[in-house]
């Protein structure tokens, strides 16, 4: 037996602690099927789709699934344009397109909708209930909220802070991720003008079960049994794992993303708002150096300025090169190692009974 609650793991039909973080752009019904067919929650990163196209992919996660998955959508505030901060940027960025033959775009767009304003989305998880709907970037209305709930949706949302887990509460929902500043990808916070704290996986975790009365999932830079051993000892009901399933085969992480991964000489993460926007971790690349430059303008809201990260990172990619990629990585990128998702959630409960014993061996004895 793991030593967890096992009341949230019931609550979502699973039997391993282990949930597959939802990656937009890099999950699959495959990934999520797989790692929910092994027994952990697989899932989707349906945030960057319009309604239709989430649709067919929880279709055909079902299709390749009997078990329950989660899907993940954005919660954030919608952009405000400044088409002078976006001209400055793409400005700012017209060099480095023309090292590729290309030009930036003449302007840029809003190109994901958040879930607090897509009333189409929100209709067709009504419609599809998908067993568990989780939240980050913030909260959805209240009527949202209570819409999935009633139709018999687990909710889940991501908190950064002991203040979003208080707002998660209060909201009504059913458990919250707690993202440590080590995790791979965006950050969760509810509001990216607001003082980080930057709290770690570990303070992060056990202050949340303390201080709140809902289920913890803990998140950020766990990439093993002896992790996931970890996060469970704080008090947690489940580990969320990223970067960890990137390399498997059933992701639709392209080559340069895989090989760089499992590479001993990737370079450091590094957390930067110039691809997206909003501050995310992935590994260091030119495109990172740019936002960090000293000359570097101001950057346009999220998700506009992923509109300009997108088609620079397309136009390098077109001529064989990934240095302005979006390679997403927690900061235990190391430990990666490549799989089939199965053989993963297998080999990381494994290590999980290992890692377990190992502790109860090293338990000291009472004089």
């Amino acid at each position: 037996m793991h030593p967890t609650d096992s009341s949230l793991l019931n609550r979502l039909g699973i039997a391993a602690p282990i949930i597959q973080a939802p990656m937009a752009g890099v999950s699959t019904p495959a990934l999520a099927a797989a790692v929910s067919n092994a027994g952990g929650l697989g899932s989707l990163g349906i945030g960057a789709m319009n309604a239709e196209a989430a649709r067919e992919a929880i279709r055909a996660t079902r299709a390749l699934t009997a078990g329950p998955f989660n899907v993940n959508l954005f919660c954030h505030e919608p952009a405000q344009s400044d088409s002078t901060r976006e001209g400055a940027w793409l400005q700012y960025l017209a060099s480095v397109f023309a090292e590729f033959g290309a030009t930036p775009p003449a302007s840029l767009r809003e190109i994901y909708q958040s879930l607090r304003t897509d009333s189409a989305m929100v209709q067709m998880l009504v419609e599809e209930r998908p067993a568990v709907v989780s939240f980050h970037f913030g909260l959805p209305g209240q009527e949202i909220v209570r819409m999935l709930h009633e139709a018999g949706i687990v909710l889940l949302a991501c908190a950064t802070s002991l203040a979003e887990a208080r707002q998660i509460e209060a909201a009504g929902i059913d458990a919250i991720v707690a993202q440590g500043v080590e995790a791979g990808g965006h950050r969760g916070v509810f509001d990216p003008r607001e003082f980080d704290e930057g709290l770690g996986t570990l303070a992060l975790t056990r202050l949340l079960v303390r201080e709140t009365g809902l289920p913890v999932i803990a998140a950020g830079g766990i990439m093993d049994g002896a992790g996931i051993a970890a996060a469970l000892a704080l008090g947690a009901h489940a580990a969320q794992l990223g970067t960890a399933f990137v390399p498997c085969p059933e992701s639709a992480a392209d080559e340069a993303y895989r090989s760089v991964l499992l590479s001993r000489a990737a370079p450091p993460t590094t957390m930067t708002r110039a691809i997206s926007g909003r501050p995310a971790r992935g590994l260091s690349n030119r495109f990172t150096a740019l936002g960090l430059a000293a000359e570097a303008p101001g950057i346009p809201d999220y998700p506009i300025a992923y509109d300009a990260g997108k088609a620079l990172h397309a136009a390098a990619k077109a001529q064989g090169s990934a240095d302005f990629a979006a390679q997403w990585a927690g900061q235990a990128v190391a430990l990666s190692r490549a799989m089939p998702a199965a053989e993963l959630v297998r080999q990381l409960l494994l290590e999980l009974d290992e890692a377990v014993a190992g502790l109860a061996q090293a338990r000291p004895r009472p004089l």
